[in-house]
């Protein structure tokens, strides 16, 4: 059903707070539309784990880097077949300039959702990541876009060309016709001894494979915290100018502000002496159009 996988897919490019939520509208139109089984399907989705979640996101909105990073799994396993060392060591650059990038995509897109770009989630999604691209040529594996957990890769894939496998030591390992002769004797004694270390190195190279992925893993994960850090670094230190230039525009502010309160304050003070010279001279007047008025109505008196 064409229109459920679009249904499928958009649950899966929401924020992660908004999942279950849309998984329940989704199941419940589906029942209403009488597609009962498929409501059960949708109902049974695992809310996805933050690293599956953000691998999600990368399928989704960074298809181009994560095509890129597919690509170059499958350019690996191309130069594996055909044994060429070149090819091959070119592959893995590639696929470690492609995971770099896609971790730097993990941190914004993690810090956009508002979630924190932990080391150890970032170690996991890098390792989902390295899955994936070594998944590119196995039938049954995961679909893409729809992560609910985190994945392991397969095997040891990368360096599985460059070490002798299990069976080359099967047949050095089987015992020798047991003989009375001497010479049988010490032939057989001398192929369980080379069986034997081979054997121990199988495990030697076994045990190298599995502590160099590890590694390699490890080298990734503080590779993206290295840079996750060194971008806050410098977020934190374009915060600060601003705050210096903010703090300095203010310092300007206050001074002249304070230069027109010290000016206001003077002018006050030169109005408050004009206006108390202003009422004397006032009342002077008054005074004055007093005994005027007073001389006059006498006059007036004498002259009747």
């Amino acid at each position: 059903m064409p229109k459920l996988d679009d249904d499928i897919d958009a649950l899966f490019k929401l924020p992660l707070t908004e999942f279950v939520g849309a998984r329940k509208a989704l199941a419940a139109r589906l029942k209403q539309n009488g597609l009962v089984s498929e409501a059960e399907g949708v109902k049974a989705l695992a809310k996805p784990s933050i690293s599956a979640w953000t691998v999600n996101q990368l399928y989704w909105r960074h298809r181009e880097a994560f095509d890129e990073l597919i690509a170059t799994g499958q350019r690996f396993r191309k130069a594996q077949v055909t044994g060429k060392m070149v090819n091959m060591r070119e592959a893995l650059d590639a696929r470690r300039e492609a995971l770099s990038h896609l971790s730097d995509l993990a941190t914004e897109a993690l810090r956009d959702a508002g979630h924190n770009p932990s080391l150890d989630t970032l170690r996991r999604i890098t390792t989902t990541l390295e899955a994936l691209s070594a998944y590119t040529s196995v039938s049954d594996g995961p679909t893409l876009g729809r992560l609910t957990e985190d994945i392991d890769p397969p095997g040891f894939d990368s360096l599985g060309s460059f070490a002798p496998s299990a069976g080359m030591t099967t047949r050095a390992a089987e015992p020798l016709p047991v003989s009375p002769s001497k010479k049988a004797v010490t032939a057989l004694s001398k192929a369980q001894e080379a069986a034997s270390r081979r054997e121990e190195r199988q495990a030697q190279i076994d045990g190298a494979k599995a502590s160099l992925q590890q590694d390699r893993k490890s080298l990734t994960a503080a590779r993206a915290a290295i840079k996750s850090l060194e971008g806050a670094q410098k977020k934190a230190e374009a915060t600060a100018k601003e705050a210096a230039q903010t703090r300095r525009e203010a310092e300007e502010r206050f001074k002249k502000a304070s230069a027109a309160s010290a000016d206001a304050s003077l002018r006050a003070q030169s109005i408050a002496v004009e206006l108390t010279k202003a009422t004397e001279t006032l009342d002077d007047a008054k005074r004055t159009v007093e005994r005027a008025t007073k001389e006059l109505e006498n006059s007036f008196r004498e002259s009747a």
